[in-house]
Formats: structure tokens, C-alpha cells, sequence
């Protein structure tokens, strides 16, 4: 009983510290939707429509949510969509903990200390403990990192094939330029105390240059594989293979979204969570389901582009 009294008051506090700050009601919420899963995109969340927005510098107002299956980051400021980055993830046997964490600094030319883990002690040159400056080749951080809590990191990628795929050891993992993008635009928000010129000097150098966060930065993880954005029901793989790709939970999106699914037959539903891939997901307008046409009307996208891909041509 008072685990649930304290849930019920952290929620209010929430939602009346957005109404303070004017933002929409459906924003307020998106806080919550680590604790059941459920994407920050989703229309359940956005009434339907997300805003988007260049930053302003010198409002403070921002977070970040990922959906793991979509291997997509998403900032937001003012409840509005800032920018979206695609993005790696951790293996299956490393998975990120799904769940709010925060960030409370950037680290540009962040030095590396293993961990005493089993994948550190089978890698050769390297020793749980350590210290391993930046530049170093054994240094798999790259430029810049933001550290989340409990090891846990947003960091640059080693290559561009490390987007949309399992890559690391539970931490996020993010090009090179985007990485250095999301951070400015953090800087900038948050006003914080780096001149662009100390900016310029960490990407050309080896030398650790630190901006600690004002207040943390919240970043909402999720694990959404079937979710109504804007009015297009998105089909994710189950990267997790946590059984999420079931028809009574797809049923479950569609009704939520104003499909009457009756009419709908689970052959037809079982073929819809069969089309997205490792590689690929499945969209198709909720418009065209309740047209009948949930199977020829939806494409395959790629995770990392969102293009329409080869594969959903020969399918279409």
C-alpha cells in the first residue's frame, strides 16, 4: 500500500510540475511510459500528432526517450520533437535495463576502465581496472560519452553497421555526428558552462573536457515493438525475444487506436507481426486497416533509414 501511495504521488508531482511548465497534458505522461513499455511516440502519449521544433537555446525543458526495437533516440524540449537519431543497442546477452535513467554530464575524450566482466577478460591487451586514455585504439568509447548510471552509456559507435543492430554490452551507441550533435544541443539548452571554442578544441584533441548537467536529464527507455505513431501502427522485431509479437497484443494497439479488430482475423494479424525483420520494420496506416487492406497497404522500412526497402517492394 505504500509503494502504491508513493507511485500515485510521484505521478501527480509529475504531471502538475508539466502544467506548471505550460507543456501539454499527453507529454506529462510520457514519463510514464518506461514503467509499462510503451514508446513516448506513441499516439496514446501525443493525442496523434507529435510536434516538432528547432531547439532554443536557453530552455531547459528537454529529454530524451529510446525505443530499443525501433533503434531510435528521440529528443524532445518543451514537448516538442527536437531531433531523432538512429541508434545500436545492446546484445541479447547484454541488453540495456528498460526504465528512466538520467544523465547528469558529458564527457568529451572520456578515458575507458573495464570492467571485471567475462567479455573484458577475453579480450587481449586489456585488463579489468585499467585506465585506458582516449585515443587509444583499445578505447571502444570514441569521442564522447554520456554517462546514464550503473555503467550504463550513450556513446559513439565504432562503424555505421553498429545502427540498428545488437552491438553492445547494454549501452547505447550512437555516429560519431550525432553523438557531437545531441550533445551541443543539450550544451545549448541547458546553457551550460562550455564555450563552443573548448568544444572545438575536444573534437581535434585527446584532452577530457567536462560539462556537468544543471539538473539531470531524464532519458525514458522503452521497449516498444507494436505502436501507433501519428496514425501509422509501426511493427518492430522482438529484438529481445521477450514474446511481445503476439496477436492478442496487437489486437489490444489496434483497439486502443480506434480499430474495431473483430472484423480482422488472426491469420491476418499473425502475417502483419511476421513482416518485420532483424533489419526491417512493418508500417501501415491504421487508415488502411480498417479499410481491410492491413496486408497489402503496409510496407517494410529499414530500421536505420526508415526507407521503404527491396524487400517490402517484392512484397507489395
Amino acid at each position: 500500500m505504500h509503494l502504491k501511495l508513493k507511485s500515485t504521488l510521484a505521478t501527480f508531482v509529475l504531471i502538475a510540475s508539466c502544467v506548471i511548465a505550460n507543456l501539454p497534458a499527453s507529454y506529462a505522461q510520457t514519463s510514464g511510459a518506461a514503467q509499462n513499455h510503451e514508446s513516448a511516440r506513441s499516439d496514446k502519449f501525443t493525442g496523434g500528432h507529435i510536434e516538432r521544433a528547432a531547439l532554443e537555446p536557453g530552455q531547459p525543458d528537454i529529454k530524451i526517450t529510446i525505443n530499443v526495437p525501433a533503434f531510435r533516440l528521440t529528443l524532445w524540449q518543451n514537448g516538442k520533437e527536437v531531433a531523432i537519431y538512429p541508434i545500436g543497442v545492446g546484445r541479447k546477452e547484454y541488453p540495456i535495463t528498460i526504465g528512466e535513467r538520467t544523465a547528469s554530464e558529458i564527457i568529451w575524450n572520456p578515458t575507458w576502465t573495464p570492467p571485471n566482466s567475462e567479455w573484458v577478460q577475453g579480450m587481449e591487451g586489456v585488463r579489468p581496472g585499467e585506465v585506458i586514455k582516449a585515443g587509444d585504439p583499445r578505447n571502444p568509447l570514441g569521442k564522447l560519452k554520456i554517462p546514464l548510471g550503473n555503467g550504463y552509456l550513450i556513446h559513439q559507435a565504432a562503424k555505421t553497421t553498429d545502427l540498428g543492430n545488437l552491438v553492445s554490452h547494454g549501452c547505447i551507441r550512437m555516429l560519431r555526428r550525432d553523438l557531437y550533435d545531441l550533445a551541443e544541443k543539450i550544451v545549448a539548452a541547458r546553457s551550460l558552462e562550455v564555450t563552443k571554442r573548448q568544444i572545438e578544441r575536444a573534437k581535434v584533441s585527446s584532452r577530457m573536457l567536462v560539462a556537468a548537467l544543471n539538473e539531470p536529464l531524464v532519458v525514458d527507455i522503452n521497449y516498444d515493438t507494436q505502436v501507433v505513431e501519428e496514425g501509422v501502427l509501426h511493427l518492430y522485431p522482438d529484438v529481445y525475444d521477450r514474446g511481445t509479437d503476439r496477436v492478442e497484443n496487437l489486437r489490444a494497439e489496434l483497439e486502443s487506436s480506434g480499430v474495431d479488430s473483430s472484423s480482422i482475423t488472426d491469420a491476418t494479424l499473425r502475417r502483419m507481426l511476421a513482416r518485420p525483420n532483424e533489419n526491417e520494420e512493418y508500417a501501415v496506416s491504421v487508415e488502411s486497416i480498417k479499410a481491410g487492406r492491413a496486408l497489402a497497404a503496409g510496407r517494410n522500412r529499414s530500421l536505420v533509414t526508415g526507407q521503404r526497402t527491396a524487400n517490402a517492394k517484392r512484397r507489395a
